[in-house]
């Protein structure tokens, strides 16, 4: 297969290089033992702050674009509420939860993914955000999900190189087929999320008719401080629709902004979307008989081991005024919970407990909070932070800035003191990186068998060797093999498939 300078980069710079490259060292020089894993406690976490090599990878990484975000670039966003339909009390004890028909104001943000930037279009493949902030009684709280229901790693230490591998060449500035069939070949446990994006659900028909997932395993408390593990779905009412690969590439050049017009035009037109809000309930005891770590988010939970159970909808009723006052600035933490909802040990969500509320400071400054869209409105924010650039609250007036104080400064919640779980942690801190003997297949083996047909198979294989032709040679018969371990057929079907589209014979959307 011909092949030209930009695609070859990497290539020529291995045939170039006169000696390796050497170890991986800091920004400050000093060698690393190990750069994909975080410093946890036991295999399943949970992880350490005292991980600065993680913490100052992620502060650079999250400083890398000025000014757009670093994933999930171009959007789209409105405004509405969420409702309550059925109830969870005897599950969460959060006051968003507290009695059937309770209304709380929501935002939402519809986005790209992982390779998207502020340009990109609409129909592009890829992941899709899906992000909602609910303005409660009690605080912020946001859940930030996505279209499909895993991610493509493990632990966090990976996620620039992971990112930095969708994105561009540092060289050529071009998307590379063999960076992000380099990176998720040699990372096995992507498989489930890249045969997700290359199906059907990669393409959607827009914002309205998606699902929208966390992704993890939060902890839920009822009122007597009982935990239980959940999974958050949003269930789209219009539908599930995606658009055929022939369409795609025609909006892609005749309306690039497809999604986001859709939503607006729905909005405007009074078709107001909504979603149905679903959870998912693991015990703790089911959780430690589990038959794989519950807390990776490269793997769903059975529906059928683990139904849904209905709470609520969410409706968006209100077009942004200013897109840029409204939307761009609009910042979201999965870090932000209210009282009744805490993290799992989940290693991704646990790092990104922290780089969320990094990447908001960088991006938007340390008083991102007093934005009036980003704004805890529905409650007095009584906190010790002050000063900082664009202060435009009150600075808390004349009270004291300092904890504890005998000045009628604000004091802790007993409410929430007793709303919290005791967790005994044990465990050998080291960096245990994600084995090769998981379980990388067996779910992506169900995909393959029991949820696609024929065609949905077809077009998932010529999906993947249209963009899977235009790496490395030994990429692609590694990404074979990889296929091959998910089942036989696939890896038979892909590699007749790359036979069509390296001799230009490939016909996308057909059944």
């Amino acid at each position: 297969m011909s092949r030209d300078s930009a695609a070859n980069q990497l290539i020529d710079f291995k045939n170039n290089c006169k000696s390796p490259a050497g170890v991986i060292t800091t920004t400050s020089g000093i060698p690393i033992g190990t750069a994909d894993a975080m410093l946890s406690v036991g295999p399943q976490g949970p992880l350490l702050l005292q991980d600065h090599q993680y913490l100052r990878m992620l502060q650079h990484f999250n400083r890398e674009r000025i000014p757009e975000r670093v994933v999930f670039t171009k959007g789209a966003g409105a405004f509405g509420y969420f409702e309550v339909t059925h109830d969870i009390s005897r599950y969460c004890a959060a006051t968003i939860f507290e009695k059937i028909m309770k209304r709380t104001p929501i935002a939402c943000r519809f986005s790209g993914g992982y390779s998207c930037e502020r340009g990109s279009a609409d129909t592009m493949r890829d992941v899709r955000g899906f992000a909602v902030k609910f303005y409660t009684e009690e605080g912020i709280w946001d859940i930030v999900g996505q279209n499909l229901p895993v991610f493509f790693i493990r632990d966090p230490m990976l996620f620039p190189s992971l990112i930095h591998s969708q994105k561009r060449n540092p060289q050529t500035n071009l998307r590379d087929a063999d960076m992000f069939w380099d990176f998720v070949t040699l990372r096995p446990e992507s498989l489930h999320q890249v045969c997700l994006m290359f199906s059907d659900r990669g393409c959607p028909d827009g914002y309205r008719h998606m699902h929208g997932y966390a992704v993890h395993a939060y902890k839920l408390l009822n009122a007597k401080g009982e935990p239980i593990y959940c999974k958050f779905h949003f269930r789209t009412d219009q539908g599930i629709q995606n658009l055929e690969a022939a369409r795609a590439v025609e909006l892609l050049a005749t309306d690039p902004d497809y999604a986001g017009r859709d939503l607006f035009n729905s909005i405007k037109n009074g078709n107001y979307p909504s979603w149905t809000l679903y959870l998912q309930l693991m015990t703790f005891d089911q959780a430690k008989k589990f038959k794989y770590n519950p807390f990776d988010c490269t793997k769903i939970w059975n529906l059928n081991d683990y139904p849904l159970i209905e709470v609520g909808r969410i409706i968006l009723d209100r077009n942004p005024v200013n897109y840029f006052a409204e939307i761009e600035q609009l910042a979201f933490s999965p870090a932000n919970m209210v009282p009744g909802v805490e993290p799992s040990p989940d290693k991704i969500l646990q790092g990104r407990l922290v780089a969320y509320g990094d990447a908001q400071t960088y991006r938007l400054g340390t008083n991102y909070n007093q934005i009036p869209v980003n704004c805890p409105y529905r409650v007095s924010v009584k906190s010790y932070e002050r000063d900082g650039a664009m202060t435009v609250s009150s600075n808390m007036n004349e009270a004291p800035n300092y904890f504890p104080n005998s000045f009628a400064g604000p004091q802790p919640c007993d409410r929430v003191r007793a709303l919290q779980t005791c967790c005994p942690v044990a465990g050998d801190v080291y960096r245990f990186p994600s084995c090769d003997t998981e379980d990388n297949y067996s779910q992506i083996t169900d995909f393959w068998v029991y949820v696609l047909d024929e065609c949905s198979r077809k077009r998932l294989v010529n999906n993947i060797a249209a963009h899977l032709c235009n790496a490395s040679q030994f990429i692609q018969e590694r990404a074979v093999r990889n296929f091959t371990m998910v089942h036989a057929d696939f890896g038979r079907l892909l590699t007749e498939a790359l036979n069509l589209a390296q001799a230009g014979t490939l016909c996308l959307g057909t059944e």
